[in-house]
């Protein structure tokens, strides 16, 4: 069966100090798969976009701000995490500057600067948990990973860096 997986951009905004990211906490939508866990900004791929202009555009409609400079830190394969076990391929982000003042709000929850070191104890997908420290490292090389769900769960993870 093909690999035909629902891409997406994740992205973490950094303050000008670099030691605040911007994260949403879903907080907004009873019906959200997201409920109640902290996470990046970004979403669906357009079909008429890269992932650089998709990037763009979510962290705009999303936080009110534009990227003026922007690093991919990674990628991830998600097979199995969908709502209903769709895959998902992301493309991971780091917003090292931006211009606008971001909005403390949107339909999906509310807007946080959060201190990089304490992201890890926020409530998150367990699998972040893994791929996090690789974003906010100070290796140069992007990361590669697989992190297959079932029923909701993380199973495995795995990647590299050329």
């Amino acid at each position: 069966m093909p690999y035909t997986p629902i891409v997406a951009t994740l992205g973490y905004v950094l303050s000008p100090d670099r030691k605040q990211a911007l994260l949403i906490h879903r907080n907004a939508r009873p019906g959200d798969l997201h409920l109640g866990k902290y996470n990046g900004l970004g979403g669906k791929l357009e079909p008429d976009e890269d992932v650089v202009t998709g990037m763009r555009r979510e962290i705009f409609e999303e936080a009110g701000i534009e990227c003026e400079s922007l690093s991919l830190r990674g990628t991830i394969s998600w097979p199995g995490f969908g709502k209903h076990g769709e895959d998902w391929l992301g493309f991971v982000f780091l917003i090292e500057r931006f211009r606008g003042v971001p909005f403390t709000s949107n339909p999906e929850g509310t807007l946080e600067w959060v201190p990089v070191g304490r992201i890890l104890d926020l409530p998150l997908w367990d699998g972040d948990r893994h791929f996090l420290p690789l974003v906010f490292d100070d290796d140069p090389r992007p990361f590669h990973g697989v992190m297959p769900y079932r029923d909701g769960k993380m199973v495995s993870w795995a990647y590299s860096r050329i």
